[in-house]
């Protein structure tokens, strides 16, 4: 992103509590990583999928052909949890909606290529780990079998 194309922060703080949000290895992207390891289940972490394209799935099941994307919910707009800042509440928007966009970009290009997407909200890790392992499980063995190393 241009520099001229960011909003001004609101605060010292609040540039400073952004600049430090993490990319990978996030508490939820951690949660399901280790329960899907103990479940046997062996996957690529923070791999660019489709060549020329400059977006990366958190987790990717090679063989299987599955990509797993961790959604954040204030980054993806999530309908029950996600949040617009009051601050510079246009420029967010604006910025929240093209993730959004982006996301289903991506999960365009990824099915036309024939993977298999699965998108995953942060809360439902959170609350309902077991059901997105087995989501995520079953869809890896229906898809072409267990990656292991």
């Amino acid at each position: 992103m241009c520099p001229e194309s960011r909003p001004p922060a609101s605060s010292e703080a609040v540039r400073r509590r952004l600049s430090r949000q993490p990319q990978v290895d996030t508490k939820p992207e951690m949660l399901l990583r280790r329960r899907l390891h103990a479940e046997g289940l062996r996957y690529r972490v923070d791999q660019q999928v489709l060549p020329g394209l400059r977006r990366r799935a958190d987790l990717v099941f090679t063989r299987a052909r599955v990509a797993v994307f961790i959604d954040g919910c204030f980054w993806h707009r999530c309908p029950e949890h996600g949040t617009l800042p009051k601050a510079n509440a246009a420029w967010w928007r604006a910025k929240l909606n093209r993730n959004v966009e982006r996301d289903r970009d991506t999960d365009a290009r990824l099915r036309d290529a024939d993977w298999i997407v699965v998108r995953v909200w942060e809360h439902d890790i959170r609350d309902h780990l077991e059901r997105v392992v087995l989501h995520v499980r079953n869809t890896v063995e229906a898809s072409g079998g267990v990656n292991s190393h």
